[in-house]
């Protein structure tokens, strides 16, 4: 059978601000008033929080996105347990104060929450609106009924994530992503309303259809003319417009054609981004407009050609992602879920999964932008359990409209290329486990029929052909940790098309190798591709008389986090990032990295989502004139490796090697190089240099200048360096942090996942020479100043301008 998906290219079509600004909100954006400043919040329970008059004068004040299980200390008796990271969690609530425009009355006033982890509850003045127990799922509630217009209004919000353990990894608590104000007219164009499908497209042309369900909240029948324009660098390339008659309260389905010549197409090579800009006028006059982000590009998968972007085949080199931002916790500030992606798309990765859950749009955001194709996932189970208070408690009452927030809020953007509507699923081997993925598939097939829908399946016993129903309920199959399997399914189901969604690092050139020679395995995603808090010890190796066993074993605090990513907590990528990286993409051709020598600071053992200890380090003292193992990861016929210049070997590095070759030699403190070697010449190097004593700390920012918007965020990283700025990876010190000026310290980190001195700090001990600190700006321009001081080194600064846009 063969599947051919073509695009949908979707942003969140929330309605259209006027000029109206709400008190103590800021940033108007695309039709959306950020109502993120300014609250108020209080840990604990107090039922009287509901009430408009309610004294919350001595809560603490804040502004979103905010996470409190983060601001707590890593303890092994929190009941989150070694899933949560030991992280403390609890029952908090939310108020903000705000004033409506008496000249909004009669338009329909909207309130969005981008995602509250969990069971939140929502008040408008006292009026309950719902709550939504499903903890990334996006969700909106008008409140236009109950708004005081002219006067003060209080928004309510109780947020519960007490009953533990709720998830298998670090959730966070709080309201953790953006809120939003909506304001339309009477006549308007609801979130998630609007659809862009691509028809078909190649280089030279495209054709577009345009569905928007129009809304007409007013008492009387409207006329109004709907008017949408493709541009591209804000230039037009295709436009329609249409009159259109509304009966009062009603919804009407209308379609557009746009068509255009030498499209864009977007891919992770090129990923050009359209916008269409949609209007809605009356009687000439403006009700509004909204500009959605989209991208044009088809898809098609089959058994035979395996997936083809645009026309043109290619393999999925993908990484499995939680959700968290490391010592940020879970505040998705923009800036924090852009800098994820560039990470990802810098080690070579060209897509990601969003396991097990939706992400939020500003990641998505960033992929777009970026290039990074996405698998969009739903769920991590279904009705039966894997904790104690996890999904399963809410999935018969709550997975329809989870499905479709996920589907309707992301269907526009055209870096999502499929579906995954849970994974590893418990009850795999019941009968209903068929009927519920068929439900699911179908669900998401009213919606978006463009991409095809999978899910995760695993098992580590023999039964495997029994799942082959389950496989057929799902576009594609999704296979966790059992892609070795894939010849002998494909001799049984030759129609099966097969991703490998979750992997072993250390079979990173088996799989590759299997999704280079088979066009029905369309690619695999390692898990994982960064390291994430929680699932604690997942991907660990440890020194004989540690704790000995998995994560899924016994407790393994110290341990609160997962260290099976190709990139630690800083965003450093370990050896194994580079050889995936090498493997997938032919352009990178030579790293070289030391394997930590056994018993040097202790016997290694090693677990099964673990690597060897490889460092990029020849800074190993007292180990000389005993033997060490240097790797070198090349895509030349052949590498030479130099020691204080002399030649120590030269190994070939082909396919037959694996592009990979181990030197072992004794210990020497100096120079160690690695050169790459082409029909008996050296082209391309990479040294490692033993480091001296701590000299100086070394700054480096990710930018120079940050937003005035008290969202902006400054990642600096720094580096215990000797007197020829080496790294020192074996004298760790604390190191201390102060700002002033316009920015304030919001997270320290090391990437240890061992050490539980709180990411909510100014001081933190460096890890094999290496710290970093988080700045957030603030609402004021003007210059921040970071000084960091360390024992026995002076002092060094840091300046970083703060600017409104």
């Amino acid at each position: 059978m063969k599947y051919s998906y073509k695009p949908f290219c979707f942003t969140i079509l929330c309605s259209l601000l006027f000029a109206h600004a709400f008190s103590q909100s800021a940033k108007n954006s695309n039709g959306k008033t950020l109502f993120d400043y300014d609250w108020k919040f209080q840990l604990g329970d107090d039922p009287k929080a509901v009430e408009q008059n309610f004294d919350d004068s001595n809560w603490r004040s804040l502004n979103l996105p905010h996470d409190w299980s983060i601001e707590g200390k890593v303890d092994a008796k929190n009941p989150s347990g070694n899933d949560g990271g030991y992280f403390p969690t609890g029952l908090g609530w939310y108020r903000k104060t705000f004033t409506v425009p008496a000249d909004l009355k009669g338009k329909k006033v909207n309130i969005y929450f981008g995602g509250v982890y969990m069971n939140a509850e929502v008040y408008i003045n006292g009026k309950k609106l719902g709550i939504r127990p499903y903890g990334y799922s996006s969700f909106f509630y008008d409140l236009s009924p109950h708004l005081n217009y002219g006067a003060n209004n209080v928004i309510s919000v109780r947020v519960d994530n007490s009953a533990q353990k709720s998830s298998r990894w670090y959730t966070g608590s709080g309201i953790y992503r953006h809120v939003w104000l909506l304001v339309n007219d009477p006549v308007h164009i609801a979130p998630w309303d609007a659809v862009v499908q691509t028809m078909s497209a190649d280089v030279n042309k495209a054709e577009l259809l345009l569905k928007v369900k129009l809304t007409n909240d007013s008492p009387t029948e409207q006329k109004v003319l709907l008017r949408s324009t493709l541009l591209y660098r804000s230039k037009s390339k295709a436009s329609s417009a249409q009159s259109i008659s509304i009966a009062r309260g009603s919804t009407k389905d209308i379609s557009q054609q746009l068509q255009l010549t030498n499209p864009m197409l977007w891919s992770p090579a090129s990923p050009a981004m359209y916008q269409l800009k949609i209007e809605i006028f009356k009687e000439g006059k403006s009700l509004g407009q909204q500009v959605v982000p989209m991208g044009i590009r088809t898809l098609a998968f089959n058994a035979e050609q395996g997936f083809l972007l645009n026309g043109k085949p290619i393999e999925i080199n993908g990484g499995c992602v939680h959700h968290d931002n490391g010592s940020l916790g879970a505040a998705a500030y923009d800036r924090a879920e852009f800098r994820k992606a560039e990470i990802l798309k810098a080690a070579g990765f060209n897509s990601v999964r969003t396991s097990h859950n939706p992400t939020s749009e500003a990641f998505l955001d960033a992929c777009d932008q970026l290039g990074l194709m996405v698998m969009d996932e739903s769920f991590d189970g279904w009705r039966t359990k894997k904790t104690d208070h996890d999904y399963a408690k809410y999935f018969d009452q709550w997975w329809k409209a989870d499905v479709e927030a996920l589907v309707r809020r992301d269907i526009n953007h055209p870096s999502i290329i499929m579906w995954s509507v849970g994974n590893e699923i418990i009850e795999r081997k019941e009968p209903q486990a068929v009927e519920t993925a068929k439900s699911l598939v179908a669900l998401v097939k009213s919606i978006d029929v463009s991409r095809p829908v999978t899910s995760a399946i695993t098992t580590w016993d023999k039964d495997w052909a029994i799942f082959d129903p389950l496989f057929a309920a799902h576009d594609i199959g999704g296979y966790n940790y059992q892609l070795h399997r894939s010849t002998d399914d494909h001799q049984r189901v030759p129609s099966r098309i097969m991703v490998q969604t979750e992997s072993y690092p250390r079979d990173a050139f088996a799989n590759w190798k299997l999704v280079r020679d088979h066009k029905y395995i369309i690619g695999d995603y390692v898990w994982t591709a960064m390291d994430y808090l929680g699932e604690s010890g997942i991907g660990r190796f440890f020194y004989e008389g540690e704790t000995k066993g998995e994560h899924y074993e016994r407790d393994i605090f110290p341990w609160h986090g997962a260290y099976c990513g190709d990139i630690d907590l800083l965003g450093w990528r370990k050896p194994i990032s580079h050889y995936r990286d090498l493997l997938y993409n032919e352009d990178k051709k030579l790293y070289m990295a030391v394997r930590e020598p056994d018993g040097y600071f202790g016997k290694i053992k090693e677990t099964l989502w673990s690597v060897w200890p490889t460092w990029e380090s020849w800074s190993w003292p007292g180990h000389e004139g005993r033997e060490i193992s240097v790797e070198v990861y090349s895509r030349y016929p052949a590498v030479r490796l130099y020691l204080n210049g002399q030649l120590v070997a030269e190994k070939a590095t082909s396919e037959a090697e694996q592009f990979k070759v181990v030197f072992t030699l004794p210990y020497v403190a100096g120079t160690l190089k690695a050169v790459g070697v082409v029909d008996g010449k050296e082209v391309g190097q990479q040294k490692l240099r033993s480091a001296g004593e701590i000299a100086a700390i070394k700054l480096k920012a990710d930018r120079k200048s940050l937003d005035a918007d008290a969202q902006d965020l400054a990642y600096v990283q720094v580096e215990l360096v000797d007197k020829d700025g080496c790294i020192q990876p074996n004298d760790d010190r604390k190191i201390s942090f102060e700002v002033v000026g316009a920015g304030e310290i919001i997270a320290v980190d090391n990437a240890n996942l061992k050490d539980t001195d709180a990411y909510i700090a100014k001081e933190r001990k460096s890890w094999k020479g290496k710290a970093m600190v988080i700045i957030r700006s603030k609402k004021q321009s003007g210059k921040l100043r970071l000084k960091v001081t360390a024992d026995g080194v002076e002092s060094k600064e840091l300046t970083i301008l703060v600017k409104h846009r």
